[in-house]
């Protein structure tokens, strides 16, 4: 009788006990050369390795143990598989398909087992030779990535296993190579393992060799790691450069120091090692130059051990919780930083390293100064980036289980059902901690999290902070990692949000607080008799979709408040991955768009930068907040500003003022910028000047630029600058008939009256209670459908919570019904008063409108009263304001207000104000799930033209309103943006008319998508309004 089991024994894959086989210990990222010279280029293509990127052959399969089996063998022909380049992601080659998900694991819970289907598996084959260099020498195999976990064979021997799929994995192949001839590599990768419990981090679920995978070669006696630690004394004056050296024999190690000049020799010393196989060094240097991240100044350590040269960029620098505060070289540093995961909108994490190059100078040049590499170690090369540059880094182990709250929750009782997201949190946070945090059984998969980002990354200066890793609850395995970590590294501080009582970690974190929240903390922390720890955000203000709102309110209060720090935007770019519909148009792609289920949509889309990594909106208002210069007071003479820079003065910026005013531009000339001290308030001052142009509104411009040169931008770089009124707008009254002003009134039909006047002529509508055709003295039709009072804007992103409200009320199906009509005239004006109820269906509630039209000249001033009644009255509005059609021929508008990209009441401080014209399709920002967009803030006049007709167009202004009103212009209505969910579906919607907005007032966008809604002070409360528009064509 047979017999037999499945599968024969339990697979690596899907086995707690095994997390590596054959690996060798975790080190430092380092290579090895041959002289100090090209050691010292830092250039990896003179190291002693051999890189095997490149195209490899490729197998896919739906289950690993329907992969091909025995592919491992020399003789295997692989002649019709696929070729793929390594490194990739292979969901992004064309095998299997993306799939997206933020919390929930997308395969059945049951820990640490992993199906046997369903489970993506790639076999690559790729045949290399042993350079002759390389002879004689020990061959290491090294990935920098491989996700989730994989098998190596080298010669059809099997060569080990690992997993951990955002740390490097290192094997010892040397008795597998042939040193002369051909060998052939294989690699098996699966999708999911049991490491994947705890790498369900927010983003897509793609697997592959991902990063680098190299050849390297060591000399038989080699430094085998080293730990270089660079302390300063109790002053911050004088150093001490630590250097622990891990060798495989008693061969002599030299190393010495070198200036940043890469030539001149601060220390050097030689030793051997005992019978320990350890040698450590303690260097003494005088008064180093610090390392900051606004002055990353780097020396050079070179470590030499017979022929076997490494180097590593050093920078001294001191981090320390010291009475209640972080500090870096005795100094508090405020955390202007953005959570950055590894994206490419068509390599997924295989970030090619020019991409990367470009974020960091992206975030150098929008003033941020800090990273925080969620949700995992990032490629090793961001580091070197990172010192060079000058970023401050909290470096996050690959580490995340988020998806078993959503088992707790899913299980509460109904009367729990509706607590809020906090109280929910602290039912079953706890619950879901049991299954992996805080139990021993995953201690050794989570220490070695820990041990793989820690030795991997321990050189570098940028890295200021541990990150325990992200959502994975709380309980004895972190409080094993950081036992670790601070037995290890005692030079670094240790952050993990999950920790809430910051009993294993050096700091309170927090998501998404309000701000009252932050601040309620910042005044118990200065009530304490002892110094408490201070709090970072690791996450704030999400930068989903249009926003987020809010950030001078974060910014003021970590500025005004020592113990909070700063923190870390929620998030760097847009996921969204290059894909083509059916039609062959490309898109981003999101959640649900490759058919994934189940999927968390377009919660993906949630960053600063567009998916192609291009600046949205969010970051240029980010830039200003975050600007190391601000505006404290000013007048005509002399400008008072704070330095917040956490080191560095301002010397090394240029500043020049120019006057902007209503129509004009009066450039002025450089101001001396004095030597004003981090954290002080200093005065700049402005020479006597005249206003060319008398009479308008006028602002102070301060542009401040970089002096010099710098490895991040060129000299001239704009840093910040800094605008306030001079002048303000003088009274301007409602504008009325001139003394030879004819305009005379007639009806046409029984709903229908035509007004002319000396330069148009119009027609009302009396059913409609609107204007429905404006014609001017050319007999151009300006209108293709007159303004109406609306109230509705197509929601954003961060309108997820009080959209409901809005939606639940009609807010967008509110229409207008007309009660009455009365009109009147005199030689020279018409006057047309409606009386009318805006209301939605179902619900009785509505917004009662007296509206007052006076027409003359080429002029309609309209006068509108609004009283919101009705038990269901929604608590605020979206907008208020009037809104029309104009004709297709309109293709630009000028404006005197801020700009010139968007602005909202919360995001709208990026914005100077100015004259702009700009084509009717440049008002309108592309986001990539469509959504409210374009608007225009603290506009005091706009004006709709038409070139093609020469000077025609229709001017715009409100009555009285001295701050201005808003506006917004585009080929699309709000049902166009409702509707789509992808660009290229909001294209086939757009219409050749220009949809204008007149907003007397607009709701602020808060960051509710996943933290606090709009703040009072930027919601539009539902309540009696007034204001007057006056129109006239030209």
């Amino acid at each position: 009788m047979a017999s037999g089991s499945f599968p024969p024994s339990k697979p690596d894959w899907s086995n707690l006990s095994v997390l590596h086989r054959n690996t060798l210990p975790p080190r430092a990222n380092f290579f090895n050369y041959s002289s100090k010279e090209d050691a010292l280029s830092y250039d990896t293509t003179k190291s002693k390795v051999l890189s095997l990127n490149g195209t490899w052959k490729f197998d896919f399969a739906e289950s690993p143990f329907k992969a091909p089996p025995k592919f491992f063998e020399n003789d295997f022909d692989d002649s019709k598989w696929s070729d793929v380049p390594v490194p990739s992601m292979w969901q992004l080659e064309g095998f299997g398909k993306p799939h997206y998900t933020n919390i929930v694991y997308p395969f059945p819970v049951d820990p640490p087992n992993v199906p046997f289907d369903n489970n993506q598996t790639g076999s690559y084959i790729r045949k290399f030779t042993v350079p002759e260099l390389f002879s004689g020498n020990q061959l290491r195999l090294r990935f920098e990535g491989v996700d989730s976990a994989f098998h190596v064979w080298v010669n059809g021997k099997e060569v080990g296993y690992s997993q951990g799929a955002r740390n490097p994995s290192e094997f010892d192949i040397t008795k597998y190579v042939v040193e002369k001839g051909e060998n052939v590599l294989a690699v098996r990768v699966y999708q999911f393992s049991d490491g994947s419990y705890i790498e369900d981090q927010d983003q897509w679920w793609l697997s592959g060799i991902f990063r680098d995978v190299n050849l390297v070669a060591f000399p038989r006696n080699h430094i085998q790691d080293f730990f270089a630690k660079p302390e300063l004394n109790a002053e911050y004056v004088n150093a001490t450069l630590s250097v622990t050296v891990e060798v495989n024999s008693n061969e002599p190690v030299s190393v010495s120091l070198l200036d940043s000049d890469k030539k001149t020799v601060i220390v050097e010393e030689t030793k051997s090692s005992s019978n320990s196989k350890t040698i450590s060094f303690s260097l003494s240097v005088a008064e180093p130059h610090k390392w900051t991240a606004e002055d990353p100044y780097l020396y050079h350590l070179l470590l030499t051990n017979g022929g076997q040269t490494l180097s590593q960029r050093i920078g001294f620098r001191s981090i320390e919780l010291k009475e209640g505060l972080v500090l870096v070289n005795g100094k508090r540093i405020v955390l202007r930083g953005v959570n950055r995961h590894e994206h490419h909108p068509t390599k997924g994490r295989a970030v090619p390293y020019d991409f990367l190059k470009r974020d960091l100078l992206l975030m150098k040049t929008h003033n941020i100064n800090a990273l925080r590499t969620s949700h995992q170690p990032n490629d090793p090369r961001l580091y070197d980036l990172a010192d060079e540059l000058g970023l401050w880094v909290m470096d996050e182990a690959d580490l995340e289980c988020h998806g078993f709250d959503s088992i707790h929750e899913a299980s509460l009782p109904e009367g729990e059902q509706s607590k809020s997201f906090e109280e929910k949190k602290a039912i079953t946070y706890g619950r879901a901690g049991k299954w992996l945090s805080d139990n021993p059984e995953w201690e050794e998969a989570y220490l070695d999290r820990a041990k793989q980002l820690v030795h991997r990354d321990k050189n570098h200066p940028c890295v200021i902070m541990w990150s325990l890793g992200n959502e994975a609850f709380y309980g004895q395995n972190f409080e094993s990692m950081y036992k670790w970590i601070k037995e290890y590294d005692s030079s670094r501080l240790v952050h993990y949000e999950g920790d809430v009582n910051a009993e294993t970690t050096d700091c309170f974190s927090m998501m998404y607080p309000k701000i009252d929240i932050i601040l309620d903390f910042a005044k118990e922390w200065k009530d304490q008799p002892e110094p408490r720890k201070p709090m970072i955000l690791c996450e704030y203000a999400h930068a989903m979709g249009n926003g987020p709102g809010s950030f001078k309110e974060y910014l003021d209060a970590f500025y005004n408040n020592p113990c909070l720090q700063g923190g870390f935007v929620w998030e760097w770019a847009n996921h969204g991955l290059k894909t083509k519909n059916a039609d062959g148009e490309e898109y981003y792609a999101y959640g649900g768009d490759f058919g994934d289920v189940p999927n968390d949509y377009n919660f993906v889309m949630d960053g600063l930068l567009f998916s192609d990594h291009m600046p949205a909106p969010g970051l240029t208002e980010y830039k200003k907040a975050i600007a190391p210069i601000q505006l404290v007071s000013g007048s005509k003479g002399s400008v008072e500003v704070v330095n917040r820079y956490d080191f560095i003065d301002l010397i090394h910026l240029d500043c020049k003022y120019s006057i902007v005013g209503d129509g004009f531009v009066q450039e002025g000339g450089p101001l001396l910028v004095p030597e004003i001290h981090a954290g002080k308030i200093g005065i700049i001052d402005i020479p006597q000047f005249e206003v060319q142009k008398k009479g308008v509104e006028t602002f102070m411009l301060l542009t401040f630029t970089l002096k010099d040169s710098t490895p991040w931008a060129p000299a001239g770089h704009e840093i910040a600058t800094i605008q306030y009124q001079l002048y303000p707008a003088p009274y301007q009254p409602k504008e009325k008939a001139t003394s030879d002003s004819s305009t005379t009134i007639a009806q046409l039909s029984d709903y229908e009256l035509e007004i002319k006047g000396s330069k148009s002529t119009w027609k009302f509508d009396l059913v409609k209670g609107a204007l429905t055709s404006w014609m001017n003295s050319a007999s151009n039709q300006l209108l293709s459908s007159g303004p109406s009072l609306t109230f509705s804007r197509a929601h954003t992103d961060n309108d997820c919570r009080i959209g409901v409200e809005w939606k639940s009320k009609y807010v967008h199906l509110m229409k207008s019904y007309t009660k009455s009509c009365t009109w009147s005239s005199t030689p020279s004006t018409v006057t047309i008063k409606v009386s009318q109820r805006i209301a939605p269906p179902v619900l009785e509630w509505s917004v009662d409108a007296e509206f007052t039209y006076q027409f003359f000249n080429d002029t309609v001033a309209i006068s509108v009263t609004g009283t919101p009644q009705g038990q269901n009255l929604p608590k605020t509005f979206p907008r208020i304001g009037l809104e029309m059609e104009l004709v297709k021929d309109f293709n630009s508008c000028s404006y005197f207000g801020r700009g010139p990209g968007e602005g909202y009441t919360d995001k709208k401080l990026s914005q100077d104000f100015g004259t702009y014209t700009l084509p009717i399709e440049e008002l309108h920002t592309p986001y990539e799930f469509p959504q409210e967009n374009g608007n225009r803030t603290d506009v005091r006049w706009v004006k709709f033209l038409d070139n093609h007709k020469g000077n025609v167009g229709l001017r715009a202004r409100f009555v009285n309103k001295p701050r201005g009103f808003d506006f917004a212009a585009s080929h699309y209505r709000c049902e166009d943006l409702e509707k789509a969910q992808h660009p290229y579906e909001l294209e086939k919607c757009g219409r050749s008319e220009v949809v204008v907005r007149l907003d007397e007032a607009h709701m602020g966008l808060g960051s509710a998508s996943c933290g606090p809604g709009v703040l009072p002070q930027y919601a539009l409360e539902s309540k009696p309004f007034k204001f007057e528009v006056m129109l006239s064509s030209f």
